[in-house]
Parts: structure tokens; C-alpha cells; sequence
């Protein structure tokens, strides 16, 4: 049996086995090693592990990770759902804008699905309960709409693939993710609309409208933060990774002094909590790095490559099936492992047919968005309905319903490469 094929069968093996996916790619990746090269080189795991994780842009994923958990307990998610309560007003489905919307400008805080779904769902899940929606329903729709902050900038699943394609700008990046997330929004709405309507879901009589000028007054520190960023970004005054850096003193700024939300206690408390979840990141990364190098030198990634290309010669067809591939792998693993472990052998697809990398990525990113909300994994759906007290089981109809109106989105910026592709432009970066 070749060496690579041990790899791969070593790979799977531990994942069923129940092993987490960083050492599974890193024990992988030795098999290979041995198997295919030598036992000498497994004096090579030290420096691919710590060449994977020594890369100035990945400073940019903690310190964005940090940022998410320091909004969320400054109290801006609380701030936000008033303001768009008071901008919509009461209405059959106004509950449910609200809470796409939030989810979507929080996504432009945090970059972070599974952090947007929780804040979210910790406000509006009793406000929707108490207007009639049912909770397998809200826990839905709220999972669903956070997954859009894998597409909104700042995206941490868009900061790796910048760094795993070569040559790809991550600004570039970053503006082609901002058109096709308000899109995915938008298309979640649709249903949301209708089947409140349809059930006469929250009766506007029951539903009270915050005052516009006040609720309006509290959001605008929420509010500026997505303008500080891309702004900062557009105007060259910092880099993506500096960018990070200025949200999270931005974030301290509004949770101590204006919101006042937050305590010096709960900032260090924080910065523990972003550390256990950036370090279980950077160490898929760094593990990831093995079996990356191991595939490389066994010409593991480009025989698989190959033999994707090889499936057919039409490339609107072989990008069907690798987006059905991505859509599987979203449903069962994270963003981060999703690129580490595809990247390899879809780049060189991407090469030989010529897509546009930047748009590439964007249709990437989709897929593995409606992923985080699709059962069995379904990371985003297991944090909301552990907030709603619900099974997960209870939520698959609802489920299913949003992955049609999110895969129609998907469908468009597949057909229409504009969609992702014309604000880059205008913006003038390279894509």
C-alpha cells in the first residue's frame, strides 16, 4: 500500500476513532512520514510545527477572537437588538429581521459564528418566545444568521485563507465578503418573513417599540465599530493585523467607559477565555503543518489534485461537486481544519481552471457557513439550542429551510461573480 495512501487511511481512522482533528492531522502526518520517507525525518515535527505558526497575519485571529468575547459582554448585542427593534417597529416577522441583523453587524465585531450565535441568542431568544416564535424556530434562525460572520469582514476563516493561497490580499478578501453576507442575510429573511406571517407569529399589538432617538443614542459606539475597521482598513492608516489590535482597544474603550459593562475582573477573566480558544486554533494550525509537509513531499495533495481534475472537464460541473464536498466537510469539522486539510489539493484545481482565488475563496467560505448550521456537527445550532433548552433534533425542518434560502444565495454569487468581486475592484486592490 503507497505511503499515501496509509496517510490518508490513517487520517480518517483516528477522526472516526474520536481523536480531535489537531492531533489526528498530526499523527496522520507522521504515519506519512514514516511510511513514505523515513523515521529520520520526524526530526522535522518541531520546525513544521512551528513554521505553520509563525506567520505575522495569524496575530490578526486571537486578537479578533478577543474582540468578539469583549463586545459580547460589554452588553452590545442587548444595545443593538433595541435599536433594531426601534428602527423595524412591530410587525409579523420584525422580531426576525432584527435578529438577522444583529447577528449580521455583530459578525463585523467578532468574525466568529459560534461567539455571534451566543450573544445573540442570550437577547433575543426570550424576546421571541414571549411574540410566539417557536423556540427549535428562533434557536434556527439565530445559528443561521451568525453564520454570515464567516463572510462579513472581519472574518477569522477568511484571515487563514489569505494566508494558506498564496498572493491573495486580504483587504481584497474582506470587501469581496461584505456584498455576498448582506446577500445570505437577505435570503435568510425570506422564509423568516413568510412563516411568521404565515403563523401569525408576533402580533404587532404585543411586541413594544423601544424610543428610536435613545435606543439609537446606546447603539452608536456598536454601531462604529465596523466603521473603525474597514475604514481603517480602506484607508490604508493600519493593516488587517493592526486592525485587530485597534478593535480590541476599541472594545475595552466602549465596555469599561461607555457601556460600562465591564469590569477590569471580567477584561482579565476574558483574556483567559480568548487564550484557551485562540491556543486550541493556533494548534490545529501548527499540527496541521505536519501533515502539509508530509503530503507535499509524498505528492499526496498532488495526486489527489490530479485525480479531482481528472473527473471531468467541465469546470461549472467540478465546482458543483466541490462545493456538495465542502458542504459535507462544513457539517462535520470547523472553518479553520476545513481550509488546512482542502487547501492543498484545491489550489492547484483552482490554478488549472482558472478561478479567480479571491472569488474561490468567497464560494468557500458560503458553503462552509451553511455548514455551521446544518446537523450533525452544526457548531453554531449546538450553541443556540443549548441557550433555547432545546435538542438539536427539533431544529433539523427549520434547518433545512434555511440551507435552501442560503444555497440559492450561494447560487447567485456562483453564477454572478460580481456580486463578490466588484467592490474589491472599485476599492482598486488586486483581484
Amino acid at each position: 500500500m503507497s505511503p499515501d495512501l496509509w496517510m490518508l487511511l490513517a487520517f480518517a481512522g483516528l477522526l472516526i476513532a474520536g481523536v480531535p482533528v489537531a492531533f489526528s492531522l498530526g499523527l496522520s502526518g507522521a504515519v506519512g512520514i514514516v511510511a513514505g520517507l523515513s523515521p529520520s525525518m520526524l526530526s522535522t515535527l518541531g520546525t513544521n510545527t512551528y513554521n505553520s505558526v509563525a506567520k505575522y497575519p495569524l496575530i490578526a485571529i486571537p486578537l479578533f477572537i478577543l474582540t468578539g468575547l469583549i463586545f459580547e459582554r460589554a452588553g452590545v448585542a442587548a444595545r443593538l437588538v433595541r435599536f433594531a427593534q426601534a428602527l423595524i417597529g412591530p410587525r409579523h416577522g420584525g422580531l426576525a429581521l432584527v435578529a438577522v441583523l444583529v447577528c449580521m453587524i455583530m459578525g463585523g465585531m467578532s468574525g466568529s459564528g459560534p461567539a455571534d450565535a451566543a450573544a445573540v441568542a442570550m437577547v433575543m431568544l426570550p424576546s421571541m418566545t414571549r411574540a410566539g416564535y417557536p423556540r427549535p424556530f428562533s434557536a434556527t434562525l439565530i445559528a443561521a444568521s451568525a453564520s454570515t460572520a464567516i463572510l462579513i469582514p472581519p472574518s477569522v476563516a477568511l484571515i487563514l485563507y489569505s494566508i494558506v493561497v498564496p498572493g491573495v490580499d486580504l483587504r481584497a478578501l474582506f470587501a469581496a465578503g461584505l456584498f455576498p453576507g448582506v446577500l445570505a442575510g437577505a435570503a435568510l429573511l425570506v422564509p423568516a418573513w413568510w412563516l411568521a406571517r404565515r403563523y401569525r407569529w408576533e402580533a404587532p399589538e404585543n411586541v413594544e417599540r423601544p424610543p428610536l432617538a435613545e435606543s439609537f443614542r446606546q447603539a452608536i459606539p456598536a454601531l462604529f465599530a465596523p466603521v473603525l475597521i474597514l475604514g481603517g482598513l480602506r484607508s490604508g492608516l493600519f493593516t488587517p493585523t493592526e486592525a485587530a489590535v485597534v478593535a480590541v482597544a476599541y472594545g475595552v474603550v466602549v465596555g469599561l467607559w461607555l457601556t460600562r459593562e465591564l469590569g477590569w475582573r471580567d477584561l482579565w477573566e476574558l483574556f483567559g477565555e480568548a487564550a484557551v480558544i485562540s491556543g486550541v486554533v493556533m494548534l490545529i494550525i501548527a499540527l496541521a503543518g505536519i501533515f502539509a509537509w508530509a503530503g507535499t513531499m509524498l505528492g499526496t495533495f498532488r495526486h489527489l489534485a490530479e485525480w479531482v481534475i481528472g473527473l471531468s472537464d467541465n469546470g461549472i460541473l467540478l465546482l458543483v461537486l466541490i462545493m456538495l464536498a465542502v458542504l459535507v466537510a462544513g457539517m462535520l469539522l470547523d472553518a479553520i481544519s476545513i481550509y488546512l486539510i482542502l487547501m492543498p489539493i484545491l489550489i492547484p484545481v483552482m490554478q488549472h481552471f482558472e478561478w479567480n482565488p479571491v472569488w474561490f475563496g468567497i464560494l468557500l467560505a458560503m458553503n462552509i457557513a451553511i455548514g455551521q448550521f446544518t446537523p450533525p456537527v452544526a457548531v453554531n445550532l449546538m450553541v443556540t439550542t443549548e441557550v433555547a433548552r432545546v435538542r438539536l433534533e427539533q431544529t433539523i425542518g427549520w434547518a433545512m429551510v434555511f440551507v435552501l434560502a442560503m444555497a440559492a444565495a450561494l447560487a447567485l454569487v456562483v453564477v454572478f461573480p460580481g456580486i463578490a468581486l466588484w467592490l474589491p475592484r472599485v476599492l482598486g486592490y488586486n483581484v
